[in-house]
This record gives structure tokens, sequence and C-alpha cells, in this order.
């Protein structure tokens, strides 16, 4: 179907989409997105109007969009030409914010960042909705989209949050550097991560000092990290002890 998809005219694919049964038409909808031909796009473009197709049907283009696993510059401007100025249901607005961020962060993958306009719309878009939330459950959305995107240019911004938001707001960016490769756990990461696990500066949630523990451990970490680790978990209740212990030994290991 998705091959038939590929070789059709904009005209048949709308068609296709206009006509098809109301319980068969999610279904075209991700196959459209997933053949991501011109014609195939550009009929989703004329097809779908967010301010009248019912949440499950948006929520279904963008699920589908955030999945593909080598997805388009086209794509994604869809993706954002179709959220743009738009005030959406909030689940559909979240998962179009997750969505743009692993759109963004599978081009880039692919090499395209810099290279595409799209991309560099995609990661403003992000940037631009973070600065201006001021509801923890939007800067929240925000920062799992650029854990999506895995930007490095993105890290000094994540550690911020990190350090110095919520509980809520500190775990999920904590949990986008988590996304990074070793090669982008620098120093200044590690640092931050150090202050978090030993509450230098402020005190942490539990599962905030986790996970800064986890990204000390799992990237090259200094026998003092581990020593450290271990003389903290002393003065921890035994099931979070002993889930650091794991983690050394399998660090050790």
């Amino acid at each position: 179907f998705i091959q038939m998809l590929r070789s059709a005219k904009k005209r048949d694919v709308l068609q296709l989409l206009r006509r098809a049964p109301e319980e068969m038409l999610p279904f075209v909808v991700e196959a459209a997105v997933t053949a991501q031909s011109v014609a195939s796009l550009a009929a989703l473009s004329d097809f779908l109007d967010f301010s009248k197709e019912p949440k499950s049907l948006q929520e279904k283009f963008l699920y589908a969009a955030a999945f593909s696993p080598q997805p388009s510059g086209e794509l994604l401007r869809l993706v954002l030409d179709k959220l743009d100025g738009r005030q959406l249901a909030p689940e559909v607005q979240e998962t179009g914010i997750v969505a743009m961020g692993s759109l963004v962060g599978k081009l880039c993958q692919q090499k395209l960042c810099g290279l595409q306009q799209e991309v560099e719309r995609g990661v403003e878009t992000i940037l631009r909705g973070l600065r201006g939330s001021e509801e923890e459950s939007e800067v929240v959305i925000y920062l799992l989209a650029l854990g999506n995107a895995v930007l490095p240019e993105t890290i000094p911004i994540l550690l911020d949050h990190a350090e110095e938001g919520s509980t809520a707001v500190a775990t999920a960016a904590i949990s986008a550097l988590r996304r990074f490769p070793a090669q982008h756990i620098s120093g200044k990461v590690k640092q931050a991560m150090r202050r978090i696990f030993h509450e230098k500066r402020k005190s942490y949630e539990k599962t905030c000092r986790l996970a800064a523990a986890e990204i000390l451990l799992e990237n090259e970490p200094s026998p003092m990290d581990v020593i450290n680790i271990l003389l903290a978990a002393n003065k921890l209740e035994t099931e979070t002890a002993t889930f650091l212990l794991l983690k050394v030994q399998n660090s050790l290991r």
C-alpha cells in the first residue's frame, strides 16, 4: 500500500484520503506519512485541517511523523506548518512539540543540520517555546523535545534547567542529557551532575540525584566519582543504595 502511495499522484492520494471510511482513515494517514513522497505529503497538507480534524487524527499524523525512521525536511516542514500559530488542544500541542524534536534529531543524524531551513526553523521553534514557557508542564515538554533533538549546542540550556529547575523540570533536563553520546558529556556536564548528586547548591529529589549519578557512572567515571558515590550511598535508604551499587558494579564490568 505504501509503495502504491509512493507512485501515486497528489490528486489520487487526496481522493483516497477524502473517500476512506472513518475507521480506515488513521491507517491511510499513517501510510501517507510513511510514503513521504512529494505527492503524498502535498495531499496530507491539503487534507489535514488542524482547526477541524478530530484530535485523534491529528495525533495519529504527529505520531507517524515522530516515529518515521528517515524523515525528510518536507515532512518536518509539514509538521511545522500544521502547528504554526494555531490554538490546539493541549495534548495535540504537546505531541507536536515532541514530534518536532524527534524529526530535528533524526535529520541531524542524517547530517542535514545547517543544510536545511526546516531544521533551523524547528530548532528555533523549540527554543523560542522554551524561553516563552511559564507553566512547568510546558517547560518539561520543550525539554523532552530537546532530548529528542540531541543537539550539542543545547547542552548549556539543559544544564541550567537541570540545576535550577523544579523537580519535574530538573528530571526532564537530566533525562535529556542522558540521551547524548559520551563525547558530549564534558567535564562541565560532569561537574554539574556532581553538584546535583551531592546537593552542593540545593536539595534535589531522589530521582534527580540518581539520574545525575547514572550520567557520571555511564560516561567514563573517574575513580573519585565512584568513591564519592559509594560514600554518599551509605547515607541513603537501602533500596536507593542498592540501585547505585548495582550501577557501580555494571560500570566496573
